[in-house]
């Protein structure tokens, strides 16, 4: 649900985007999925003679791209940050992921293990209170 285009690979970078997916448990309880996806160059991939086959009917067509490395910022693979709550706060989730994904691209000086510990221990007012 976090990719609900597909898993595919990227020529260039795109922006990140945010979405939210509501999904039901058995109990008809509601949590909410805040989901953020970016694209980051992938570094460590390799072509070694790739065979492409396309079955049309009862033939069978292959081909064969170059063999070689690809160069490490031509291609980017999509990544999510996903925030499960039962609390429909969007905006929150949504400031909660950029800032977890500011501090993963810029590789600030935070460990991302203190930072998910530390907004995981936040208390959320009860919904109508005050702020």
């Amino acid at each position: 649900f976090c990719q609900p285009g597909g898993w595919q690979l990227s020529k260039e970078r795109k922006q990140p985007t945010f979405f939210v997916v509501v999904l039901t448990d058995i109990d008809s309880e509601r949590h909410y999925c805040s989901c953020l996806t970016f694209y980051e160059a992938e570094i460590n991939l390799q072509v070694r003679d790739l065979h492409v086959s396309v079955f049309k009917g009862t033939k069978e067509i292959e081909g064969e791209e170059e063999s070689g490395l690809i160069q490490p910022a031509e291609v980017f693979a999509p990544k999510s940050l996903v925030l499960v709550s039962r609390l429909d706060y969007p905006e929150i989730f949504r400031a909660c992921l950029g800032l977890i994904y500011t501090v993963y691209v810029d590789s600030l000086n935070v460990s991302l293990e203190t930072l998910i510990a530390n907004l995981c221990s936040c208390l959320v007012p009860a919904s109508g209170g005050s702020q």
